[in-house]
């Protein structure tokens, strides 16, 4: 078998290791973080569990960090007590990015994670089967549930040879995005291996699992090695260390080779991470801001080969240079070694260990900047800015950018060394140990509000087409995430009037005139983050079906959780003919839903044509029902009765 294959075989528990088909594993490991965090503790409260039934579960509070009201302070109160009062360790603001902090402390090879954001498949990095979901999907793992998923293809990624310097890790998946783009890995496990595997570190390969996400990947994954041990030993846990890596001869459903030799700097281009380029081939754009950070690149290695580069230099007069640490040991650790004070001296301005800039969340550029990060997504006004242009690129490149104000190709530029340490600062006070906490009180603020609950489907749905949508539209087109937005998290009506408002600002209003009705896409609609505000907030606008020429893996789950048909045209050009305003009609739903297809009436074209839905016996359960809690809620009370 093939590693991921042996990571499903050791936790299977329903169904068939054959691509395509619904499986289930068990989870042994979740992550929540407070964007999305607050929701699925509520959905966990609502499942009526007493204590977590994993071997270990954490809530970071590393997103909603800006504290400029009482909103986010409430939020990080609710989860911490609601937290602790279940049995979930507590990661506290300050502590770190959840996927940093993960690694460095909780990530076990071999043993599985469910994460209730998109970038879970960091600990890919550390042989771990990582995989982001729901909210809703992530409570009932806590609960004990397995996590239910399509069996994946498995994408083999052979690496041969050794990066030359100043080209890292990050110029790989950016090769691989642009070799299989933001939709090749959809239904798909990318899994490296090869000699080149033995050139990376484990933050290394953390960074390319992490990108995997932007492939549309249920996850990435690299063997368990010599450099694992080395990591964990670093972190004083070599006890979790276990020997990981398919077998010889094992079998892929498909395969690409890279030689990393012969790798140049790349820079994802705007406004997708797939528009990859050679950053040589970029050196004429001016650039107003750099960040470096997130959960991609803001590893000590990271940082130090930043720190060393801007050593005894000065930041270009037109560029504002962020440097956000990963985790709180990353920042101790360069305050003691003093590679913090060479960043601060070279006009660095560094932010608190968290998503920050990344999720929009402060150090929105200026009107028509240029912004170079070293972030996971440039997605269309991500950053705050709509007239942005923002760039991904390594560390190395982006520090180099900010020395001279251009993009700059570092590859022929010094490479200073950077070792890493033997062992790493170890000091977890800012996680919090439920076992040392007794007779919990959950607190609940003002903006914590009632998440919605679908109806059970009717014979008929009918509605209107309130939005005819393009290819690509990503989570953060249909519920943006912003330092404006994002304290409003649990206060799903609130951010109702800001649904799809990126693509059409009229959106919202238009919904609540019409008392809901229908949207149309075009592929991969809802590729990007886990967020299920994009099915919730929908959901309570009155959206009944949307229907696609496809879906991205989490956004599809989260609808059918919401109980919101997931349609997809069985033709392109049934979508082409489909018109804004056109109202679509659904009769004898209930029946049709169980047969793969649904027929759809445009009625004011006066035509039928066919959709997809290719649901399990769950979904299928799920979707009558209204959304999943609705199902689970009527299976306990029949369990109940008898």
């Amino acid at each position: 078998m093939n590693l991921t294959q042996k990571l499903i075989a050791s936790h299977l528990v329903e169904g068939k290791m054959i691509a395509g088909e619904e499986i289930a594993i068990r989870i042994d490991r979740t992550l929540t973080q407070d964007s999305t965090g607050t929701m699925a503790y509520l959905q966990f409260e609502a499942l009526g569990v007493d204590k977590v039934k994993t071997l270990c579960s954490v809530a970071y509070i590393d997103h909603n960090t800006i504290q400029s009201g009482f909103e986010n302070a409430d939020d990080h109160a609710y989860i911490q007590s609601v937290a602790l009062k279940h049995g979930i360790f507590v990661s506290k603001p300050g502590n770190g990015i959840c996927h940093q902090v993960n690694l460095e402390r909780f990530a076990v090879p071999g043993q599985t994670l469910a994460g209730s954001d998109s970038h879970t498949p960091t600990a890919g990095g550390m042989g771990m089967l990582a995989i982001g979901a729901g909210g809703l999907d992530v409570a009932l793992a806590m609960g004990g549930a397995p996590l239910r998923i399509v069996m994946p293809k498995v994408v083999k990624v052979g690496l041969t040879g050794a990066l030359k310097p100043n080209v890292t890790a990050k110029d790989i998946i950016l090769e691989v995005l642009r070799v299989m783009t933001v939709k090749g890995g959809v239904g798909k496990v990318i899994e490296y291996t090869g000699d080149g595997v033995k050139t990376l570190s484990v933050p290394n390969r953390a960074t390319i699992t992490n990108m995997g996400a932007e492939l549309g990947a249920t996850t990435s994954v690299f063997p368990s090695d010599e450099n694992t041990l080395a990591f964990l030993k670093a972190q004083g846990r070599e006890k979790d260390f276990t020997p990981l890596c398919a077998d010889k001869g094992a079998e892929y459903d498909e395969e690409i080779s890279i030689d990393l030799s012969s790798l140049v700097p790349l820079a994802a281009c705007p406004h997708s991470p797939d528009n990859v380029k050679k950053v040589s081939e970029l050196s004429s754009v001016k650039v107003d801001q750099v960040c470096v950070g997130s959960c991609t690149n803001s590893s000590y290695r990271d940082l130090m080969k930043v720190a060393a580069i801007l050593k005894g230099k000065t930041v270009a007069p037109s560029v504002s240079l962020t440097v956000s640490p990963g985790s709180k040991q990353v920042f101790t650790m360069l305050a003691r070694n003093g590679a913090l004070a060479d960043m601060i001296a070279a006009g660095a301005r560094v932010l608190e260990c968290a998503c920050g800039p990344c999720i929009g969340m402060g150090q929105s550029p200026k009107t028509d900047a240029v912004s170079v990060r070293t972030f996971n997504r440039n997605f269309y006004a991500r950053s705050g800015t709509k007239s942005a242009s923002v760039y991904l690129v390594s560390p190395e490149t982006a520090v180099y950018t900010a020395l001279n104000g251009y993009l700059t190709d570092p590859s022929r530029l010094p490479c200073p060394e950077v070792k890493t340490p033997d062992r790493f600062e170890v000091n977890d006070n800012l996680i919090l140990d439920p076992k040392d906490f007794d007779d919990v009180e959950v607190v609940r603020g003002p903006n914590i509000k009632p998440f919605p609950l679908g109806k059970p489907l009717s014979d008929e749905v009918k509605g209107e087409v309130l939005i005819k949508a393009e290819d690509n539209i990503t989570t953060d087109h249909i519920m943006p995430s912003n330092a404006k937005l994002l304290p409003y998290r649990s206060n799903i009506p609130y951010l109702a009037d800001y649904c799809l408002a990126p693509t059409d600002p009229d959106f919202a209003k238009r919904a609540k005139e019409k008392g809901g009705g229908i949207i149309v896409a075009g592929s991969n609609y809802g590729q990007g983050s886990s967020r299920e505000h994009a099915a919730l907030v929908p959901l309570y606008l009155g959206i009944k079906a949307v229907i696609a020429k496809s879906f991205a893996r989490i956004h599809r789950d989260n609808l059918i959780n919401s109980g919101i048909l997931p349609l997809e045209f069985e033709s392109d050009a049934d979508y082409d003919r489909l018109k804004a305003g056109d109202v679509l009609q659904i009769c004898e739903a209930r029946e049709q839903v169980t047969s793969g297809y649904v027929t759809v009436r445009n009625v004011t074209q006066g035509y039928d044509f066919r959709t997809l839905l290719p649901l399990s016996a769950r979904q299928t359960r799920y979707v009558l029902a209204g959304g999943a809690l609705n199902s689970l809620k009527t299976s306990n009370k029949e369990k109940r009765n008898d």
